[in-house]
């Protein structure tokens, strides 16, 4: 036996010793009596427990705690003794990094006291509460010495309260780690979960590649989620919503990692133009979907399987479900509504997701993020031209335009938002070249002459701003301009191609990879006696109609000797198809107040003949609320 446990033995007799006296002096009913028998419990389990802690444990970590306080009752005898009881307010918990069985046993003892307490030491003769008092104290000393169990002990200031401890968290964590660590919904387990995790499992590559293109984002979004007391796993919500890609485009017209939908994205505030399109911004898109995962979280009454259905499906299709299993005597969980699969796949998904991230936490599968703060928000004040921006930053044009992903054009809204996020590690010298820039100097301006047959539109599309910006400036009402009148307009400081991922250039660099992938895997054959399109098909693996539409000519058509056909084969053929419908989509257009043909061709980056073409019962006055149907490149959409 070591010094310290014979220490800590005599001491166990010397309060039992102590509380026999002390009963045998005072009635057992006597109020102070019994408030200054739970205050030296109290204290000696404090002073015993402190004891130990630093000579037999190896750290401290004091966690966070929710608590449920106890009757108060019996705290109210004196204020002196309230008082008394407050100073010395410690409750000890326990957590075992390596056996569950004593963070047990302190909790059971933590909340023997508690009953204790809450009964009422009068409630006990004075044998039974000497006893009580010394078997707290003894089974202490049984609980924290035993050599075979290293535990961290939790000093959790508080009201006496029955503590329920949060698991601490090692500074050295990756974010991922931390992901785990503040996970909600692991405990459920279910076969469609099992599914999509059998396919992340697999695609252990497609998981790397999100996780680092999360890397900019994820420290912010984490903690985000986290401070707002929300489960870690929306954290990855973006994983499945956009792959973390904030310039992510759906057919369905919804943006951004979080992938809003233009009307919600206005209730949650995220402000949409020409400029700008804040449901790409990562900070007020992770705001906004908070906010609105919370609210669903309400909705249906702390469920968040349902909160996060209705957050892909809406609300209104999940009420719906629910709706048609109570008229049917069904469940009503998640897992027994009959939803579009889209949203029954989606919740599975994500707890797949959030499965391997799980399994492999601090793996090479997972790109390690550290934990610690990519950028920061900056107020600049003003509008900026990007491409300064990130000269003053000292970083690339594309670097500011994947931390400012919401700025479509080549400078930010000129009404705002003026916060731009800057890496940590440029901020100083950011701030630094901006204050040494007058606000009047963050945007080039030219002194525009008005030419015979200008246009605003035309102006506007020349100069890559907008309509309403160059009414705005130049004090313009509607669109009548006249020859040989100036207009002031804002211009880039550098040529378009320098904004790399500007909308423009967006549409263009996509255009580019669809240009090489058909120029790098498209085969030349050249027609042989006996060719015909059948028999050049049959040999490539594609069908007769794909190469009749490749080579503009008729499925029909007779071959020539030496005719050259350009053919691409299956893989790529998929391929290409692929990206051609996901780019060419159908839309509804509802007609707005002031909208015409023209407008809406510019805005949709198709033709005035195109519209009429779609719509064959088109009269030649628009009406607001009229439905146009129209066949666009997803990737050209102007706000």
């Amino acid at each position: 036996m070591t010094s310290i446990e014979r220490l800590l033995k005599l001491a166990v007799f010397f309060y039992a010793t102590l509380f026999t006296t002390l009963t045998l002096m005072h009635p057992i009913s006597s109020k102070p009596f019994q408030n200054t028998l739970t205050l030296l419990t109290i204290i000696g389990l404090s002073v015993l427990l402190s004891a130990c802690q630093s000579a037999l444990l190896p750290s401290t970590v004091t966690a966070e705690v929710e608590t449920t306080h106890l009757n108060d009752q019996n705290h109210d005898s004196s204020n002196d003794i309230k008082t008394t009881i407050q100073a010395k307010q410690e409750v000890i918990s326990y957590h075992s990094s390596n056996d569950q069985s004593l963070h047990q046993s302190a909790q059971q003892l933590a909340e023997k006291i508690a009953q204790v307490n809450d009964l009422g030491w009068s409630e006990l003769d004075t044998q039974a509460s000497t006893s009580t008092a010394a078997d707290l104290l003894a089974e202490a000393y049984e609980t924290v010495v035993d050599p075979s169990t290293p535990a961290v002990v939790e000093v959790i200031k508080h009201d006496l309260v029955v503590v329920k401890p949060v698991q601490a968290v090692p500074l050295d964590l990756d974010l991922w780690q931390m992901t785990v660590a503040n996970f909600q919904l692991s405990h459920i387990q279910h076969p469609r979960i099992d599914t999509h995790y059998k396919w992340f499992s697999k695609h252990q590559e497609y998981m790397h590649r999100v996780t680092t293109r999360a890397s900019r984002y994820y420290h912010y979004v984490l903690h985000t989620t986290l401070d707002q007391s929300l489960p870690a796993e929306i954290a990855l919500l973006p994983i499945i919503e956009s792959g973390f890609d904030p310039f992510a485009y759906s057919p369905g017209r919804a943006a951004g990692a979080w992938q809003f939908i233009p009307n919600t994205g206005r209730v949650f505030g995220l402000k949409q133009n020409w400029w700008y399109d804040g449901r790409r911004d990562i900070v007020k898109s992770t705001h906004a979907a908070h906010k609105y995962l919370s609210q669903l979280h309400k909705m249906f009454n702390g469920d968040w399987l349902l909160a996060i259905a209705s957050y892909n499906g809406g609300q209104g299709t999940v009420l719906k479900a629910i709706k048609r299993n109570k008229k049917a005597g069904k469940p009503t969980d998640f897992w027994s509504l009959d939803l579009p699969k889209e949203t029954m796949n989606y919740v599975p998904k994500l707890l797949a997701v959030a499965k391997v991230v799980a399994q492999t936490a601090g793996t090479k599968t997972l790109f390690s993020i550290k934990d610690e703060a990519y950028f920061e928000a900056i107020d600049v004040g003003s509008q900026i031209d990007l491409a300064q921006a990130a000269d003053m930053a000292e970083i690339t044009t594309d670097e500011i335009y994947r931390l400012n992903p919401g700025f479509n054009q080549w400078a930010t809204d000129p009404q705002g938002p003026h916060q731009l996020l800057i890496p940590v590690a440029h901020v100083q010298r950011f701030n630094t070249a901006l204050e040494n820039q007058p606000a009047n100097q963050r945007v080039a301006w030219e002194r525009y002459k008005i030419q015979p047959g200008d246009s605003l539109l035309k102006l506007a599309h020349r100069y890559h701003v907008s309509v309403d910006l160059l009414r705005t400036i130049n004090n313009i009402d509607g669109n009548m301009i006249r020859a040989g009148k100036t207009l002031m307009i804002p211009i880039a400081s550098q040529a378009a191609a320098a904004y790399t991922l500007s909308a423009a250039q967006r549409v263009i660099n996509r255009q580019k990879q669809i240009a090489q992938t058909q120029a790098s895997n498209r085969i030349s054959h050249i027609v042989k006696s006996g060719d015909s399109l059948w028999k050049i098909a049959k040999q490539y693996k594609v069908s007769v109609s794909e190469v009749a539409r490749w080579n503009k000519i008729g499925t029909k058509s007779v071959l020539q000797i030496g005719d050259k056909i350009n053919v691409w084969p299956r893989a790529t053929a998929q391929k290409l198809g692929t990206v051609q419908r996901n780019v060419i989509k159908k839309l509804s257009y509802k007609v707005r107040s002031g909208d015409n043909l023209s407008a809406i061709a510019y805005r949709f980056s198709v033709t005035v003949k195109d519209i009429q073409k779609w719509n064959q019962a088109l009269k030649k006055y628009l009406q607001p609320g009229q439905k146009l149907t129209l066949y666009v490149n997803v990737t050209k959409l102007k706000q």
